[in-house]
């Protein structure tokens, strides 16, 4: 938004960004949209020069614009998404915290005890799959008096991934994995207490039934205590129109 001011708008530009992130999530890529209202007898900027102007102005800080269109007044970033896609990533094979790779830190999340059972972790993914009363997978904030705990979950994939540079420690054993939703909302902490949940499968401590059991009970103080995933892990992937 100070970047944007640079572009001299007869109106101050205000920022409506798509998605909030938890602090320490991090966004591959997030969408946000803006009136630019230049003097009489200016042209309105095409793409091209918005994204090198806004750029140049960025160029210290850790966000770069990739693309800018031309949309309808009636648009929004927030409320004309048709879904939203979150990746965490997990590291697999450590057991201490100090065998993350040094550049993976803060960029994936090592569950303690090393390996985990995927397969059981896919089978309990399946029952987040669709239309759920999603309660016991929230965190309750000032909000949650007046949003709807009603979610629709339209993809879950557990997939191996790569990690930095990765083929150069193939030795090591680690193993990186990607944890996939893609919904048109989540609800306060709702990915980083699935995730939790589906690790805690895969350590063995819930079976993939509990799952659904949790879904039924419909009460965040039943989510099992410190099972929360860290925010490091997590990407806003992209968002969808």
């Amino acid at each position: 938004q100070k970047a944007a001011q640079n572009l001299k708008p007869v109106v101050p530009i205000k920022f409506h960004i798509s998605s909030r992130t938890d602090t320490g999530v991090h966004a591959l890529c997030n969408s946000a949209h803006l009136d630019v209202q230049r003097a009489p007898g200016k042209p309105a900027f095409n793409e091209k020069q918005l994204i090198w102007c806004l750029n140049y102005h960025l160029r210290d800080e850790p966000i770069r614009i990739l693309n800018a269109y031309r949309v309808t007044n009636s648009f929004h970033a927030r409320f004309s998404a048709v879904s939203r896609t979150y990746v965490y990533r997990l590291l697999m094979g450590c057991s201490h915290h100090s065998e993350v790779p040094v550049f993976e830190r803060d960029l994936c999340w090592a569950p303690v005890g090393g390996h985990l059972n995927v397969p059981a972790m896919q089978d309990a993914a399946q029952f987040l799959l669709g239309t759920h009363d999603f309660s016991t997978f929230r965190s309750l904030n000032s909000e949650t008096p007046f949003q709807s705990p009603v979610r629709t979950i339209l993809q879950v994939d557990i997939q191996p991934s790569s990690g930095f540079l990765s083929h150069h420690y193939e030795h090591r054993g680690l193993e990186f994995w990607e944890l996939k939703f893609r919904s048109r909302s989540f609800l306060y902490r709702q990915v980083r207490r699935m995730v939790g949940a589906l690790v805690a499968v895969g350590q063995g401590k819930l079976t993939p039934h509990h799952i659904k059991e949790l879904l039924e009970v419909k009460d965040s103080r039943a989510f099992p205590p410190n099972a929360m995933a860290p925010p490091s892990g997590l990407f806003l992937k992209s968002v969808e129109y």
